[in-house]
């Protein structure tokens, strides 16, 4: 198993970075808001898990360790594979899920693109005992690290939320909801934290349906 891949960053996309590795690029699939936290030319560490299929082999990343456990874990249940699992991890931090599944929150689970009603319902059961409780703030670090750089961060919001399968129209629209909660961090901090502002969009978009 390749656990972790650390180089510096070679390209992004979306849901994608490639990190050189060894004079190697390597291919990794990653959530819009790890990828938020990475910077073209600059060194990274991910943590990895490799998906093994007859005819692929797919390396997916997380900021840290926890986030890798999680992603394992939820595979465990029924009807979620790798894609799912990684969708899960792009709309909710390891504790926000652990959080949703000890408390039986069905609707932060229909948050999440290819998860309806049923399903949620499944989910909670079978990962009531597997996930744990939530560890605290030590778990959401890599997920709330701040993004800055050249890109916008209206441009880098739109980017990934389009990465998890939404129209165009539709990102524009959450960018606009948010944008009050993003000049706020600017004014404050001179940055704009893109994870946490995807995180807002995303709810503003499930509240939208």
């Amino acid at each position: 198993m390749i656990a972790f891949v650390s180089g510096p960053v070679a390209a992004l996309a979306p849901t994608t970075a490639i990190i050189q590795v060894g004079g190697v690029g390597m291919a990794v699939q990653c959530t819009p808001a790890t990828v938020a936290g990475l910077r073209i030319g600059e060194e990274a560490r991910l943590a990895t898990s490799l998906v093994v299929r007859e005819d692929s082999l797919t390396l997916y990343g997380f900021a840290d360790d926890d986030e890798r456990q999680v992603f394992e874990l939820l595979q465990t249940a029924s009807g979620v594979g790798p894609r799912l699992a990684q969708a899960m991890l792009g709309v909710h931090s390891p504790d926000a899920l652990r959080l949703a599944v000890s408390t039986g929150d069905e609707k932060a689970l229909t948050a999440v693109p290819g998860i309806g009603k049923k399903g949620a319902q499944k989910l909670l059961l079978e990962l009531k005992d597997k996930l744990g409780s939530p560890l605290g703030s030590s778990g959401l670090v890599g997920a709330q690290r701040v993004a800055s750089g050249p890109a916008p961060w209206t441009e880098q919001l739109a980017a990934a939320l389009i990465g998890l399968g939404y129209a165009s129209r539709e990102a524009e629209e959450a960018v606009g909801a948010v944008t009050p909660q993003a000049e706020a961090a600017l004014a404050e901090t001179g940055t704009a934290p893109v994870p946490q502002l995807l995180r807002a969009a995303l709810q503003t978009l499930n509240r939208a349906r």
